[in-house]
């Protein structure tokens, strides 16, 4: 049998490549209703396209049904339906592949390049933690989940600025924001010789004010990047303050000096390529002007600075139904917490926020509510928060009802295992000894197919950032991870309170049950690494 992993990207690329040259034909199918009669369709106006009057020769309907290939699922059949050629997978040998190897897919599909480096940089974590603008945190959590995705990818990731402010890195804790902190700033001294050279000497008699050097007119450049490149035609000149060439000074250093444990070959290595490193500037849209002259600044200053800066912007943040007209990230925090607090009493009765063993579980819950709420939605696109939504775990688009259902996997398998030290239950068999014909109610193909098996092909999305594409701007894809955990939450409630998983103790049904718990072992690897993309711990209760 083969051993490499199956992939839904692999099966849809073979099943194209069988109707021979052309455009794509084949969909996946997604929707329950469908997959109760097919798994992949070539709807019938597509193939109108590709054959004479949509119909299919009879020689490729059956190199189609005994398709095979590397990554590819095995065929059940394939036949034309009103709606197009209908195929199906042999279920059962998918269930028994993926589930043989559950850890396979919870990691990408496609690996970086060896030395691939990104250099993310955060304005808004120069700013105090207590003046952090709704709009600014966005861009932090982006940044925070896109390196997370990019290292599980096996990018290499430098993150600047590196925080000073004691009060913004314990507001990072909180939110479980891993970036890194800093006791000095870096030397901009060589910086600041060179933008000497550079500055524009007249000041119209005036005298300039501290920490301000003088002015760098930016039109050139601006003019060379040409029209298409997204630079805002209104930058001129730039007011060149210490503050600035000490901002430049950071990132430069970062540029060019690697921690030891970032990759092999790479750390500690003065000048290892700028032109190989691509720089990504996460910024708010009302930062964007700023930015723009930064990274103009940077490229007149510095003969060595980056070929390639990109800028992803993140769309504003309205807001509806909050205490004060402009609330701090941190008041948003404490809001949240609030709400989650209060639920919980309500749920479990009690001041459960004195309890110190219910402290870490609100500070998770709070931070989940924040995170899936920031980043749901493309952060190129406006966001709206409706801060007067009450938090519960019933709410189907939330991250308390994904921390919910995690709870419920984890109270799953602790059932289980205390039931076996009782002796009501056999130790768990060998995966291989395991029929997984059993598998046939449709909840479970629906956890396989619609999760489990498209997972690794989510985790490369989440991390691919077209640095090719021509402009100064660049497009992310930092909602898709909330979206999914949400679907597979859904997916996984109905599936549980229909399907009752640990039966009464009797040996003709441990079959059953042992394979489907193999498939929630898969369910909760899946959902484990896509909270971690989050920065999320999986909880074990609620």
């Amino acid at each position: 049998m083969a051993t490499r992993r199956l992939g839904v990207g692999e099966t849809l690329g073979a099943l194209n490549a069988a109707l021979g040259p052309g455009c794509t034909v084949w969909i996946k199918e997604t929707r329950a209703r469908h997959l109760r009669s097919r798994d992949f369709l070539a709807p019938h106006r597509a193939l109108q396209a590709r054959f004479d009057d949509g119909q299919v020769p009879e020689h490729l309907l059956h190199v189609l049904a005994c398709l095979q290939g590397p990554g590819v699922a095995p065929v059940l059949r394939c036949a034309p339906t009103p709606a197009g050629l209908s195929l199906q997978l042999q279920r059962p040998a998918v269930f028994e592949r993926v589930l043989s190897a559950v850890a396979a897919y919870a990691t990408p599909a496609s690996p970086a390049l060896p030395g691939q480096r990104v250099l993310l940089h955060c304005p808004a974590l120069r700013s105090s933690a207590c003046a952090l603008r709704l709009s600014q945190l966005r861009t932090v959590l982006v940044a925070d989940h896109l390196a997370r995705a990019l290292r599980a990818h096996g990018v290499c990731v430098r993150l600047v600025p590196a925080v000073q402010d004691p009060h913004m890195l314990t507001f990072l804790q909180q939110l479980r924001v891993d970036w890194p902190a800093a006791s000095e700033r870096a030397s901009s001294h060589t910086l600041r010789s060179h933008a000497l050279e550079e500055l524009i000497s007249a000041h119209d008699g005036r005298t300039l004010s501290p920490g301000i050097l003088g002015r760098l007119c930016l039109k050139e450049l601006v003019e060379e990047q040409g029209r298409t490149a997204g630079y805002d035609p209104n930058l001129n000149n730039c007011l060149v303050t210490e503050d600035l060439l000490s901002v430049l000074a950071e990132l430069q250093e970062a540029l060019w000096h690697w921690p030891e444990d970032s990759h092999p070959g790479l750390a500690g290595a003065p000048d290892t390529g700028t032109d190989s490193c691509l720089v990504v500037h996460v910024v708010s849209c009302e930062e964007e002007f700023q930015q723009q002259k930064l990274d103009l600044l940077w490229q007149k200053l510095v003969d060595k600075a980056p070929l390639r800066q990109k800028h992803l912007i993140c769309g504003p943040v309205k807001v509806t139904g909050a205490p004060g007209p402009l609330m701090t990230a941190p008041e948003y925090y404490n809001f949240r917490h609030a709400q989650v607090c209060k639920a919980s009493a309500l749920k479990h009765g009690g001041d459960l926020a004195q309890d110190p063993g219910w402290t870490e579980i609100f500070g998770v819950l709070s931070v989940a509510t924040i995170k899936f709420e920031m980043l749901s939605t493309a952060p190129q696109s406006q966001l709206f928060l409706a801060l007067a939504d009450n938090i519960s775990t019933k709410g189907t688009k939330s991250g308390t009802f994904v921390m919910y259902n995690c709870a419920r996997l984890a109270t799953l398998f602790e059932s289980y295992k205390c039931s076996m030290e009782q002796g009501l239950y056999p130790t768990f068999p060998p995966v291989s000894s395991l029929d997984f014909s059993l598998l046939h109610d449709e909840g479970e193909w629906l956890l396989l197919f619609n999760n489990i098996l498209p997972f690794p092909d989510l985790l490369s999305q989440t991390a691919m950032l077209d640095c090719t594409a021509p402009g100064l701007h660049i497009t992310a894809h930092t909602e898709m991870m909330c979206k999914f955990l949400v679907q597979l939450s859904m997916d996984f409630s109905s599936y549980y309170n229909r399907v009752h998983i640990l039966g009464e103790p009797r040996p003709h049904r441990f079959g059953q049950m042992f394979v489907r718990l193999q498939l929630l072992r898969a369910v909760r690897e899946v959902l484990h690494t896509g909270l971690a993309m989050l920065g999320l711990p999986p909880l074990s209760h609620i």
